[in-house]
């Protein structure tokens, strides 16, 4: 368990990047930390991740080692045929300091890291939690052995089917988009790629995209292509099949990538989420991540979300006195507060993306794409918003950096 100077004590149930951060964050303070995990090991859900500068730096502040930790890209949303619709301009001294705009990874590489900063005792595997209820003393926990143990605070970092949000505000419907991924990676030479980009494109009906992505001493690339879905007949088993056949309609290298990945190597997901909550914290219990704000990887920022939660909620828990309710209930509100029209925006941007490239009747499409190639309207709603969203995250983060070591160097003293 994480050093406790105050007997207080926080439990976390989900060792996904939410859970992990939140740990990594929390075991910072004085406060003891305890992260639940149900399965044998803390394991990835997917295989293929991209990050960008905040959840980068939230993660060093936490402990995390950073260095090569993937390749920076420059991102860039382009036509199937491959024009250049629009491009995500960072500051330059954004991109110097975090190696460039958008890092491309494999998620085990991300796990591998985040672990291995976990204090030790901290992490508890294959346990799982019933149930739970508060009052003003504390939250109780069951277990699935039988077991009983209490806490101050409880943070759900549970995902999208969570536990914790469905016993505070009941079950509520999955958002279904009615889209599917096939996305793949392979570390196979491709002569001719540009390295250190991220290209987004579409056909008028299927987004096709890759990114480079670095593992440990190697360089290699990801991708992914996304198509609607309207039943059974579009889940079938041959994935790489499917996949190379929607990635025929791009341009290089994105055939060519497909080519060159092991069909072990290939996977599918369909995307759904959940409406953005109005309310993440009641009394002693929050969330954080999924459990909170779903979204959609057509913002890929879900796990950069994630992790900014963890850090955030960290950061506000810091010095507070946990056994009294109001003090608990004020800091909890103030994490929420500032993190809900960011991870809203993130959400339904992405939905809406979803809708627009996915979803047009016939009859618009090729009035969108006229738009898209003609005016600058994509330049504008992703290409320039994007770059103000991560310096808004760079600068929360540096303030609330700043007064968690203040609250350090007081309690030290």
């Amino acid at each position: 368990m994480s050093k406790s100077s105050s007997g207080q004590r926080i439990a976390i149930i989900g060792a996904g990047p939410a859970g992990m951060a939140a740990a990594l964050s929390l075991s910072q303070t004085e406060h003891e930390v305890v992260l639940f995990e149900r399965y044998k090991e803390a394991r990835p859900a997917g295989n293929i991740l991209n990050l960008w500068p905040p959840p980068i730096k939230a993660l060093g502040l936490m402990g995390v080692d950073t260095k090569e930790l993937g390749a920076p890209c420059q991102s860039e949303f382009r036509r199937a045929d491959g024009k250049v619709r629009a491009v995500i301009h960072l500051p330059q001294a954004v991109i110097d300091e975090y190696r460039g705009g958008f890092i491309g990874m494999l998620r085990p590489q991300l796990y591998r890291r985040m672990l291995a900063a976990l204090p030790d005792g901290v992490l508890r595997l294959n346990q799982q939690i019933d149930s739970f209820d508060q009052d003003e003393t504390g939250v109780t926990l069951r277990l699935s052995d039988g077991s009983i143990e209490k806490f101050d605070v409880l943070v759900g970092a549970d995902g999208i089917d969570s536990l914790v949000r469905k016993t505070l505000w009941g079950d509520s419907p999955k958002r279904d988009h009615k889209l599917h991924i096939f996305g793949g990676f392979t570390f196979q030479d491709v002569p001719g790629i540009e390295r250190g980009r991220c290209v987004v494109s579409h056909t008028k009906t299927v987004q096709g995209s890759w990114t480079s992505i670095r593992d440990g001493d190697r360089n290699g690339y990801q991708w992914w292509v996304l198509e609607a879905t309207h039943g059974e007949e579009d889940s079938g088993d041959d994935l790489y099949g499917r996949a190379a056949k929607l990635g025929s309609e791009f341009a290089f290298p994105l055939p060519e990538l497909i080519a060159a990945t092991d069909p072990a190597d290939v996977q599918r997901w369909d995307i759904r989420d959940r409406v953005p909550m109005k309310q993440w914290s009641q009394g002693r219990v929050t969330l954080v991540g999924d459990a909170a704000h779903s979204t959609s990887p057509y913002a890929a920022y879900g796990a950069g979300m994630a992790i900014e939660d963890g850090y955030f909620l960290g950061r506000r828990l810091a010095g507070v006195d946990l056994s009294d309710q109001a003090a608990v209930e004020a800091a909890l509100k103030a994490y929420e507060e500032p993190r809900k029209p960011h991870t809203k925006l993130q959400s339904n941007l992405a939905f809406n993306l979803g809708r627009v490239f996915h979803r047009a009747p016939a009859l618009l499409r090729p009035l969108r794409d006229l738009v898209f190639d003609h005016t600058g309207m994509l330049q504008k709603v992703i290409g320039d918003a994007t770059p103000g969203e991560i310096i808004a995250q760079l600068d929360e983060i540096d303030h609330a950096e700043t007064a968690f070591r203040g609250e350090v160097a007081s309690s030290a003293a």
